[in-house]
C-alpha cells in the first residue's frame, strides 16, 4: 500500500506528520514523502527543516494521496505542472486527501467543484473561490468521490484514524489510535471557531 505526501517550502508540519504517525502503523502500509525538487524543505514555523529525495514528478500513481496545508499552498496552486499532476494521480488513487489549506490544492485542481469540503476556517473563503462548499465539520468524506477533506492542523490525525480504518478495519485502526495513545484532552474548549471566545480568535490573528 502506497501513501504519499507532498512536501513544500513553508508546509504546516502537524499537518504531515500526524497522519504520518497514524499510516506509518497501517499493515503493509509504505509512506513516501516526495516534494517539487529533491532536497531540503522547511516548514511554515521555520524551524523543522526535512530532507525529501524524491521528485513529485517521479511519483505516477499511488494508493493514497495525502496533501497537506501550510502557507505554501500559495505556491502549489499558483503551479499548472503540480496541479496536473495531483489530477494524474488522483485518477489512480484509493483515497485522495487533505489536512488544513491542502484542500485549495484539491479544489484547485478541479477536484472539489461543487462538492461540499472542509479546511482551516481561516481558508473558507479561498476554498469556496475555486468550486467547493465550505463547511464547518472536522472530516468530510465523499463515498463516491473517494476524497476525504480535514479541517485545521489537528484534524489530520482524526481524518487519519478514519482512514486507517478504510484501509483495514475499525479494530486495526482503534488499535493504532491506542499504539499512538490518541486520546486528546485539550485544557481549553476554543479550538474551533465556533465555540472560541471573540478575543481568543482576534488573538489568532497575531500569530504566525
Amino acid at each position: 500500500m502506497d501513501i504519499v505526501i507532498p512536501l513544500f517550502d513553508r508546509f504546516e508540519p502537524l499537518d504531515a506528520v500526524g497522519p504520518y504517525e497514524i499510516l506509518g502503523y497501517v499493515p503493509g502500509a509504505r509512506v513516501r514523502f516526495v516534494a517539487p525538487e529533491p532536497g531540503r524543505v522547511t516548514d511554515a514555523l521555520g524551524a523543522l527543516t526535512v530532507e525529501v529525495p524524491t521528485r513529485y514528478s517521479e511519483v505516477d500513481a499511488c494508493d493514497v494521496l495525502l496533501v497537506p496545508g501550510g502557507h505554501g499552498t500559495d505556491a502549489l496552486v499558483a503551479d499548472p505542472d503540480f496541479l496536473d499532476w495531483v489530477r494524474a494521480v488522483h485518477a489512480t488513487t484509493r483515497f485522495t486527501v487533505s489536512v488544513c489549506t491542502g484542500s485549495l490544492v484539491l479544489a484547485a485542481a478541479g477536484l472539489l467543484k461543487g462538492l461540499t469540503a472542509t479546511t482551516h476556517w481561516g481558508a473558507a473563503d479561498a476554498l469556496e473561490s475555486h468550486g467547493a462548499t465550505y463547511t464547518a465539520e472536522r472530516v468530510v468524506r465523499h463515498e463516491d468521490e473517494r476524497i476525504i477533506t480535514s479541517a485545521g492542523v489537528s484534524s489530520g490525525i482524526d481524518m487519519a484514524v478514519r482512514l486507517a480504518a478504510l484501509l483495514t478495519d475499525d479494530v486495526t485502526a482503534q488499535a493504532i489510535q491506542l499504539c499512538t495513545e490518541y486520546d486528546p484532552q485539550p485544557p481549553f474548549d476554543s479550538g474551533s471557531l465556533a465555540k472560541a471566545p471573540a478575543a481568543v480568535v482576534e488573538r489568532t490573528r497575531t500569530l504566525g
